[in-house]
């Protein structure tokens, strides 16, 4: 018997099913279905609203194109730590274009994509004003370059490996006194010869030990006849019409006072948002000081710097940079010469005259002179012979117009009257016109913008242990002021505004009237607290080579005279520290020198509990500190001296593998512990005088033997 199947879906659920699809549809397309009946409800809102900002265009990185769009035939890249090859790079610039009617750019190397090299036409020019930084190493901003041209073993470019077609000049910033001298702008014209580049002239290298200055203008002389040859310019024929300026400088009536700059580094952050601090947005940081040295007219201050909830890090012999404020004497002294002793006050933009300029503001605008003169341009710097060229026109009479024009071209004139004296350009300008006030009035600000260089901070070796205190940065600094010439003292710019700061919360007997003043409340009033006393400064951090090994069991021996102890006080604490947390910590010893051990024996608190901890559970008592006082005997003894009389002990460490480091001074101590090292290696090791000098370079290739030194 069959039976009928029954349907799986009946009539009344077909209605069912399509009355819920047809809602889910009209549910869907409510939004479109109102906008046609009734107008669309977001363009009203929309319309009340303000627009979203439009996004900065994405800077362009390949350079050849932008010089090929602008017509550039040249590009000076700079690689630069101070903003010393930063200037020369705009001073070769200027000269390219007006002088020789050449079109080109300058160009900060971290800003642009260096692997296009190999696409620049042939009939353009690349320069190279390249400066050295610590033992050889390329400044921050060529870092990124170097790894991909030089560090890279087989660098490769857009469009292949080989720059057969590139045609470039090079000069070089570096110091004698140091072990590496100008060794970038050397290995970078050795890479680009191999790479088929062709140097046109010859290689320049300034000493900045001797006179930097100098050397430049020298190499120029040889510089220029190379590049008319290179680019078909006709030496004879250059142009030496009016000067034609780089900057404009508008003085503005109507501005937002929110939005002028009174000396704040970097850009201003924008509501609700956190900022990243770094060396174009420095930190203002809390800080606060402490007196290290007794009995003395000298001073030397312990600097802590509160890092805490933010992004700044460090690691144990990094450096610190703190950013300067000039004395109120300067600023006063080159607003009255120029005349603008009345409108320091007044706000102004520059802006380069340039559309296409790469920095079309030289520092933050708008901004007040008082600003300028105080935070960005470094006025307190030795007036350089081609700053003071350009200013001879501008002289009120004959007479100040002859003394100038000598200073300017007078090398011997200079040296006596400028350099040696170290007079800045304010004093200069007194000197050749004497009791005559606003003297070069005349004088337009765009150039004054275009000759002074632009402040840049001050850097310190770190005093603290980035693992005992990561959140809290120490630096050490002794207030700097010297006689150069008789009845005449220059002060050091940065350590005399933090011994200011110091003096406001310890009040001292002692004569301050001479020391320089400073305003030390800051941008608008930013550095003060509460009870408007000065407690905080903009500081970055800069990364180190200086470094200690990472075997902790590596024996390491340093050396660091007066505040060139800094880093070793950072040392020897993080080393203590790791013996506290029960790792094997080799022999440490520290070779300290002053004047006197009741006067200046920096951090002498310290150091016999740090070394206890060290030698703690050991019974050689290995590590140690050995001193030597210069003001305490007959004759004075250096730590090149007690290096000297510790040397079998130091050489059966430097044979266990022991790391050497040095710091401080460049041109004196650091040469004389080289070769004492080297003396050692010949008494001791058993070595000529030849292979104990090249046993010691093969410590410094191999990360043994590092230094941190100043000039």
């Amino acid at each position: 018997m069959s039976q009928t199947t029954p349907s799986v879906i009946d009539t009344f659920d077909l209605i069912l099913l399509g009355t819920v699809g047809l809602g889910t549809i009209a549910w869907f397309a409510r939004k479109q279905l109102t906008d046609k009946l009734f107008g669309s409800s977001d363009a009203s809102t929309a319309a009340n609203k303000p627009s979203a900002a439009p996004q900065a265009p994405k800077r362009e990185r390949n350079f050849v194109k932008l010089m090929q769009e602008q017509g550039r035939k040249v590009i000076f890249f700079y690689g630069s730590q101070t903003g010393t090859a930063e200037d020369y790079a705009a001073r070769l610039a200027k000269e390219c274009s007006q002088r020789y009617g050449v079109s080109c750019m300058t160009a900060d190397l971290e800003l642009y994509d260096l692997t296009y090299l190999d696409t620049l036409d042939e009939d353009c020019l690349v320069c190279f004003v390249m400066a050295t930084y610590g033992e050889g190493e390329p400044t921050d901003n060529a870092v990124d370059f170097w790894e991909q041209l030089v560090t890279d073993e087989e660098p490769s470019f857009s469009q292949g490996e080989s720059l057969e077609n590139l045609r470039y000049m090079v000069f070089g910033l570096g110091n004698k006194t140091y072990e590496h001298y100008n060794e970038v702008c050397r290995v970078l014209d050795k890479r680009l010869t191999k790479l088929g580049a062709k140097r046109v002239g010859e290689r320049g290298e300034g000493d900045d030990d001797g006179s930097l200055e100098e050397d430049f203008l020298a190499w120029q002389e040889s510089m220029w006849p190379a590049f008319c040859e290179a680019l078909g310019v006709d030496e004879n024929s250059v142009k030496q019409g009016p000067r034609q300026p780089i900057y404009s400088v508008e003085e503005l009536e109507v501005y937002e006072k929110d939005d002028v700059y009174f000396g704040e580094i970097g850009p201003k952050a924008k509501p609700g948002s956190k900022p990243i601090y770094d060396a174009k947005r420095p930190y203002l940081a809390p800080i606060t000081t402490r007196e290290l040295f007794q009995g003395t007219d000298r001073h030397c201050l312990h600097v802590d710097i509160d890092i805490s909830n933010t992004n700044l890090s460090y690691q144990t012999g990094d450096h610190v940079a703190m950013w300067p404020t000039n004395s109120e004497e300067q600023v006063t002294r080159l607003a009255s010469v120029l005349g603008l002793t009345d409108k320091l006050d007044a706000v102004v933009t520059v802006k380069a005259v340039d559309p296409t300029a790469s920095k079309q503001h030289p520092f933050p605008v708008p901004a007040t002179y008082r600003a300028i003169f105080r935070h960005y341009l470094d006025i307190s710097a030795v007036a350089s012979r081609q700053a003071l060229l350009p200013l001879v026109e501008f002289a009120a009479n004959d007479e100040i117009k002859q003394k100038l024009q000598e200073l300017a071209t007078d090398k011997d004139a200079y040296r006596l009257q400028v350099a040696e004296p170290v007079r800045n350009l304010g004093e200069v300008l007194e000197l050749v016109a004497p009791n005559q006030v606003h003297a070069f009035s005349s004088v337009p600000f765009d150039l004054i913008v275009e000759s002074v260089s632009r402040m840049q901070p001050r850097y310190y070796s770190i005093s603290s242990s980035a693992k005992e205190s990561p959140n809290a940065i120490s630096a050490t600094a002794v207030t700097l002021a010297y006689e150069p010439a008789p009845e005449r003292t220059v002060y050091g710019v940065n350590t005399n505004f933090l011994y200011r700061v110091h003096l406001q919360h310890h009040p001292s007997t002692e004569e301050t009237a001479s020391l320089p003043v400073y305003d030390l409340a800051g941008p608008r009033q930013s550095y003060l607290n509460a009870d408007g006393l000065t407690t905080k400064l903009p500081i970055h951090v800069r990364r180190s080579q200086f470094k200690l090994p990472r075997n902790t069991s590596v024996p390491v021996i340093m050396v660091g005279p007066g505040t060139g102890v800094a880093p070793f006080r950072g040392f020897v604490r993080e080393r203590a520290l790791q013996k506290t947390d029960g790792k094997q910590v080799g022999p440490t010893v520290l070779f300290f020198g002053c004047r006197h051990s009741e006067q200046d024996f920096l951090y002498k608190d310290e150091w016999d509990g740090l070394f206890a901890t060290l030698n703690a559970g050991n019974d050689t008592q290995d590590s140690r500190i050995i001193t030597a006082f210069s003001r305490e005997t007959d004759h004075k003894v250096y730590v090149q001296h007690r290096l000297e009389e510790h040397g079998e002990q130091m050489w059966k460490l430097i044979d266990a593998g022991a790391y050497l480091y040095v710091c401080g001074d460049a041109a004196g101590m650091a040469r004389d512990v080289q070769q004492m090292f080297v003396n050692l290696a010949v008494k001791y090791g058993g070595k000529e005088e030849a292979r104990a000098t090249e046993f010691i370079k093969s410590l410094r290739n191999t990360g043994r033997y590092q230094e941190d030194v100043w000039s």
